[in-house]
């Protein structure tokens, strides 16, 4: 599948990695990406959404910093340079760019007009300020890191959303997890799924956390949420 351009709001552009469904033809998910880049895990996981119908489109979030990245979890270097990259990185201007990328998706040839979006890690959290912040139809968040810090901004989520929690997760520890918990248990648009005895990153499939069980079940869980809310 493509990279395609993405016009950026207030000019410029940036890319974003398209799959389209096997009919030609289905809703739009826009995919956010780990702080990894658009590499080849989450081309992947683009590509699958494509298979289960789904205009898909994954956008590079760190086009302002370095465009094009696309490194792995798998030496301390690529860590380094990661989080070097999560550091730099401008969430509000990031809702800006994924506003932009979420629109374009919308007028694609082949995208129904509905459209939701889903992310892992940064690009959960990142879910979560799209749920508050843009028109998506509907948000799928894994284990999203830093939502602790903008519960505030929970009153402005009117679409269904979806947070898959890491019991374990080592980037939101227990006391996060709780103020998530607490300040969104009676919110009627929120569902919270914890998965117990998993890491961080349990849905990545080639990780070094990665539990079937756990992701296999999470999975499950949001396609029926898009079938509901976007089919």
């Amino acid at each position: 599948m493509p990279d395609i351009s993405i016009p950026a709001a207030g000019g410029g552009e940036f890319s974003g990695y398209l799959a389209m469904p096997p009919s030609g033809r289905g809703p739009g998910l826009l995919v956010i990406q780990e702080i990894f880049g658009v590499n080849q895990v989450m081309r992947s996981i683009t590509d699958a959404f494509a298979a289960q119908g789904f205009v898909a489109l994954c956008p590079d979030i760190f086009w302002r910093i370095e465009p094009g990245i696309q490194i792995t979890d798998r030496t301390d270097e690529e860590w380094a340079q990661a989080f070097e990259l999560f550091g730099k990185y401008d969430q509000d201007q990031g809702i800006e760019d994924l506003k932009s990328a979420l629109a374009h998706l919308r007028g694609l040839d082949g995208c129904t007009g509905k459209a939701g979006t889903v992310g892992y890690c940064l690009g959960g959290r990142m879910v979560y300020l799209m749920a508050a912040r843009s028109d998506a139809d509907c948000n799928v968040s894994y284990y999203g890191v830093g939502i602790e810090n903008n519960l505030d901004e929970a009153a402005h989520i009117t679409a269904p959303t979806m947070l898959h929690i890491a019991a374990l997760d080592e980037y939101v520890p227990p006391e996060a997890q709780d103020k998530i918990k607490g300040g969104l248990a009676d919110h009627p648009k929120v569902a919270i799924h914890v998965y117990p005895d998993v890491d961080h990153a349990f849905a990545r499939t080639d990780g070094r956390t990665y539990d079937k069980k756990a992701a296999d079940l999470a999975n499950k869980r949001s396609a029926d949420f898009f079938k509901t809310n976007l089919g």
